[in-house]
């Protein structure tokens, strides 16, 4: 059973991804888990402290998908040396398992849709969706493909993680979710033994 911090955290995240971290109000979170606004702010001391709440989740839990997978965890300047250890297999395995936690994780899947909801509304979500969806992870597979000797590594990331962001929202629409996790794998394998080629 949950505990009463953990309610607020996913009922917050929930309300956020509908409707938007700023057009979310803390006595909407408090009506929605069934607490006072008093007995709330006994656990969280405001709604940007629950926001950081959940940003702190997401890069702990992004950490520990990328070591699962023993890929970096943080930027090139960090561990220059892991990102020239990375095999495309095992970067093609992470990509495909990313895409799952994305698309099939509540916590993520929210998390996305909160930051598709907000971008265009704040800077600092912008920022956000950029690091976590769009710049982020094409500057991550781009900086690991220069480590481990790629040609035009910027333009194969883009290539790379292109088809995953565009079959996201595929996936969130599709009748046929196991469809589109097969062309997402066959497209992704195909890409794989293109780099293996070039290298």
């Amino acid at each position: 059973m949950e505990n009463t911090k953990e309610r607020i955290l996913l009922c917050s995240l929930d309300l956020f991804s509908k409707d938007g971290f700023e057009a979310v109000s803390v006595s909407e979170i408090a009506k929605a888990v069934g607490l006072s606004k008093g007995a709330l702010y006994k656990h969280y001391e405001s709604k940007r402290d629950i926001f950081n709440c959940i940003l702190l989740r997401m890069e702990q839990n992004d950490a520990n998908n990328a070591a699962g997978f023993d890929l970096p965890e943080e930027g090139i300047e960090k561990d220059r040396e892991k990102y020239r250890r990375v095999t495309l297999s095992k970067l093609c395995g992470y990509s495909k398992a990313q895409f799952r936690y994305w698309t099939e994780d509540s916590f993520a899947l929210r998390f996305r849709q909160m930051l598709t909801v907000e971008q265009y509304r704040s800077e600092e979500m912008k920022a956000l969706f950029s690091q976590y969806l769009s710049a982020g992870p094409i500057n991550y597979l781009s900086d690991i493909f220069n480590s481990i000797g790629i040609k035009n590594a910027e333009k194969n990331a883009v290539q790379f993680y292109s088809p995953m962001f565009l079959l996201m929202s595929v996936y969130d629409a599709a009748k046929d979710k196991d469809a589109v996790l097969k062309l997402l794998d066959y497209i992704l394998d195909e890409k794989q033994k293109e780099l293996e080629r070039s290298i």
